[in-house]
């Protein structure tokens, strides 16, 4: 690589990798509640709110709000909107397609993941671009 110097990666201690794990969970706690949550006739700041709940209740820290002056826990979009969607008044409608980026701090370590599901019924195409990217991401991990 031009410019670049070669870096070994740091090792991790047991108790990093327990607090890298924790942070990740709360993630996960906060994608599962949200797709409960998330249904036709629902805002994008109620999913907002479900996932700050989530943060606060297991003692974690949103590495998104604030930063930058972002003004939620969660980026949400709906359909064509580009990804990073600030939660707002708008009505999820059966059809839509939602991405939801979110992330936590616990103990100084960050979690950071996204989804993107249907709400209610959706059309063959929108599925079939969910499964396609669902797919490219376990192909890669």
């Amino acid at each position: 690589m031009m410019g670049r110097r070669s870096r070994a990666l740091p090792v991790r201690s047991r108790d990093d990798l327990r607090h890298m794990r924790a942070a990740g969970r709360v993630v996960a706690e906060m994608h599962a509640a949200i797709r409960e949550a998330a249904r036709a006739g629902v805002t994008t700041a109620h999913l907002d709110a479900v996932a700050r709940e989530v943060i606060e209740r297991r003692g974690a820290t949103s590495n998104f709000f604030g930063y930058h002056g972002f003004p939620a826990v969660i980026c949400a979009s709906v359909n064509d909107e580009v990804i990073h969607g600030i939660p707002g008044p708008r009505v999820l409608d059966d059809g839509d397609v939602l991405s939801v980026d979110c992330g936590a701090i616990v103990n100084g370590w960050h979690g950071d993941a996204a989804f993107t599901m249907g709400i209610g019924t959706i059309t063959a195409d929108a599925q079939r671009l969910i499964d396609t990217a669902d797919a490219a991401l376990a192909a890669a991990i």
